[in-house]
């Protein structure tokens, strides 16, 4: 078994590298610049319970021990060498699971371009490949059109309805929830998402 971490992938304008602090800049303007899009859709803090991550520094460093104890990978998405997102693989579960989750969060500027679900599908196709990953599991709002869409593109079976899975946007929301496992696409999910 591998942990798959650090890598590097890329496909075309794509590039998917592991986030780091040198992009706290380009981060931030990216999130400003996207706050009112972005904001029905990001996690929050339930009342009452202390922040854990306070800046994007102390995030990044979060991720990168998590990546180190094999639990997480947290790629930046970097679109013609500008950084333009996230894709973050989290809570690897090894043993007899082989399991992750992945959540994801995009520039609306280069939205629209079949960006996310290369760029989810190269992750799956690492976790799957690579890192040796059985099942990946992501969550989403049933608002959310756009994420939505990903995963529809990319032929993930729903698997189930999650009533106020997450804390999102200040109050716990429901989620659906969208599974592959590395026996539905023996070529890759790039492959598939390609020859569609």
């Amino acid at each position: 078994m591998t942990t798959g971490w650090p890598v590097r992938l890329s496909h075309d304008e794509i590039t998917l590298r592991p986030l780091s602090t040198s992009d706290a800049g380009a981060w931030r303007q990216v999130r400003r610049n996207n706050a009112d899009w972005l904001r029905p859709w990001d996690a929050t803090v339930p009342p009452g319970v202390e922040p854990h991550v306070t800046s994007f520094r102390s995030l990044v460093r979060q991720l990168e021990r998590a990546a180190r104890r094999g639990e997480a990978m947290p790629f930046a998405v970097e679109v013609d060498g500008r950084f333009a997102g996230q894709v973050t693989v989290s809570n690897i579960v090894r043993g007899s699971a082989q399991f992750a989750s992945m959540g994801y969060w995009l520039d609306r500027q280069v939205a629209g371009r079949s960006v996310m679900p290369r760029a989810v599908a190269m992750v799956a196709d690492h976790c799957f490949f690579v890192a040796e990953l059985h099942r990946i599991e992501i969550a989403i709002r049933p608002e959310n059109t756009n994420s939505l869409r990903v995963v529809e593109k990319l032929g993930l079976r729903e698997v189930g309805f999650a009533p106020r899975y997450l804390h999102i946007d200040g109050a716990w929301r429901d989620h659906r929830i969208y599974a592959v496992t590395v026996e539905e696409c023996p070529g890759g999910l790039l492959r598939r998402l390609l020859d569609r």
